[in-house]
């Protein structure tokens, strides 16, 4: 059977300060990107995606919208990974500075391009900035990736 890894991730804005919140990550995928983690087993995707947020920011979220699903798919191993994006602008709490998966920060949305994002992340954005897409694929294997292709 193929081996499926699920993960989210949410962008999180602030209106009222026009700013998103960001996670310089320093274990897996690092750079600048949202926050977000993995779906544990018998954990619904949005209660994953609440609980990862909370852990990692400090931040309760609440009225979660999906904005698509970027899936990678290796063609040798048949191993599946999935990244369910949501974005909220709804949230209460206090920020923390930082946790073992990085500091976190607001950042004006037009500021973001010029951090150092995690690797891929520019190109992921697209999900959350243009209602247009939904899902970004690709496929995957010993020789790299075709690169994502939007739907």
């Amino acid at each position: 059977m193929a081996e499926v890894e699920m993960t989210n991730i949410c962008m999180v804005y602030d209106k009222v300060n026009k700013k998103v919140l960001v996670q310089e990550r320093k274990k897996n995928w690092k750079g600048i990107a949202f926050p977000g983690g993995h779906v544990e087993d018998g954990e619904s995707i949005v209660e994953s995606t609440i609980r990862e947020i909370k852990e990692e920011t400090g931040l309760t979220v609440t009225d979660l919208k999906q904005c698509g699903i970027l899936y990678w798919y290796n063609d040798e191993s048949k191993q599946r990974y999935i990244v369910f994006c949501f974005k909220t602008d709804s949230f209460t709490g206090e920020l923390v500075d930082e946790t073992p998966e990085g500091r976190v920060f607001w950042v004006g949305l037009n500021d973001l391009f010029n951090l150092n994002l995690a690797k891929g992340f520019e190109k992921q954005l697209d999900i959350f900035l243009n209602e247009q897409y939904c899902e970004a694929f690709t496929v995957w294997n010993s020789k790299g990736d075709n690169g994502l292709n939007w739907f």
